[in-house]
């Protein structure tokens, strides 16, 4: 059986991947799947069997269905964009009770998503925030692409906008909340990764550089310009990155931090406030 074979390779969930696949081989939901419970595969045997070699040779199972669960809402993914991973839905907590804390949800946000990818996490606080704004900014067209139709599958697209660019550069504008997952991986841990990431996220969403850091350097300098007064960002970082990270922020002009662990307890988010005026101008 096919949870037989997934569990032997030490996939997690293997019960509930194998009936993913079975779904997506026999173009099946969950219920009707169950109804025909007792019929045999048919013409749908080959494409399960091409299913199954795909994920038993490591290519993750949101890959290979085209999306991913995010925040209770489901993200088409492209081969430009991470698979969206439940520690980064920290924050999106954290954002929330950011605006919950200090205006309420209801006021109009102004929000700036930095490597938007699929719009995962823009679009999820637009979910959350009725009256907020996003500019989504990201370096690839086909990323962007899918945030634009993940932005329409979730009736955001009114309030949405997404822009090609290298970080905070092509903004001109002041934005209330700035949120980034940027690459945080040392590009000399790459090759230890799992074969799912490694082998079928998109190398210029994790590469981080030499120390990992690479992209906070890029945040620091540019973010001071794009914060209305009292505005924060919200950065996700990798494990051990957050002193760091806090440096690099202190020394473009950023106060007031703080840091918020994920479900293992791990510092995954860091945010901070822009001093003003900005102490360092737009090269």
């Amino acid at each position: 059986m096919l949870r037989h074979s997934l569990s032997a390779e030490g996939v997690a969930g293997a019960a509930l991947e194998a009936r993913c696949l079975v779904e997506a081989a026999c173009g099946l939901d969950r219920a009707s799947l169950v109804a025909r419970g007792q019929q045999t595969l048919g013409e749908a045997a080959p494409r399960l069997a091409r299913l199954a070699y795909r994920r038993l040779t490591g290519e993750p199972l949101a890959r290979i269905l085209g999306a991913r669960e995010f925040w209770g809402l489901e993200f088409q993914l492209s081969a430009a964009t991470l698979v969206p991973r439940p520690e980064t839905e920290t924050l999106v907590e954290v954002v929330l009770r950011h605006c919950e804390s200090t205006r309420g949800r209801k006021y109009p946000w102004r929000l700036l998503d930095l490597g938007t990818g699929s719009g995962c996490i823009g679009i999820s606080l637009l979910t959350e925030l009725p009256n907020a704004t996003l500019f989504g900014i990201d370096r690839s067209i086909d990323a962007l692409v899918t945030a634009k139709i993940n932005s329409t599958r979730h009736g955001t697209a009114d309030r949405a906008c997404f822009i090609a660019g290298d970080w905070a550069n092509p903004i001109r504008g002041k934005f209330d909340v700035v949120v980034s997952n940027p690459p945080y991986v040392a590009t000399g841990d790459l090759d230890g990764l799992a074969v799912e990431v490694r082998n079928h996220d998109p190398r210029l969403a994790l590469d981080g550089g030499t120390d990992g850091l690479d992209a906070y350097r890029a945040l620091a300098k540019d973010l001071p310009h794009v914060l209305a007064k009292k505005g924060r960002i919200f950065l996700e970082i990798g494990a051990g990155q957050a002193g760091e990270v806090d440096v690099l922020l202190e020394t473009s002009g950023f106060k007031s931090f703080s840091s918020h662990a994920d479900l293992a307890g791990i510092d995954r988010v860091i945010s901070a406030e822009a001093q003003f005026p900005a102490t360092h101008a737009r090269s």
